[in-house]
């Protein structure tokens, strides 16, 4: 064997191992697809909460429970006997 083909063949192993798309990426690529699905797997149901919180605001027949929690909480309107509590976003 020359010595080119030597360099070459060294070349060529080194960017099976650590190259961009090598061995050692692979597993960069794996933890890095873990956790974009599972920020995925957040966004889908954030996303179907937001889908039935529109379904439930729909103007042809909202939800009257809905509707007067977010008209006191918007409008700051309540009544005397009324005690209003707030609950963060994990918590609902």
């Amino acid at each position: 064997m020359s010595v080119a083909s030597l360099v070459t063949a060294s070349v060529l192993l080194g960017l099976i191992v650590a190259g961009p798309s090598g061995l050692i990426a692979w597993s960069e690529y794996a933890q890095l697809k873990e956790k974009r699905e599972a920020e995925l797997a957040a966004l889908i149901e954030r996303r179907d909460r937001l889908r039935q919180r529109v379904i439930l605001l729909n103007p042809d027949n909202a939800d009257p429970d809905l509707v007067g929690e977010l008209i006191r909480r918007n409008l700051n309107v309540v009544h005397p006997d009324e005690m209003i509590l707030s609950l963060d976003e994990e918590q609902r």
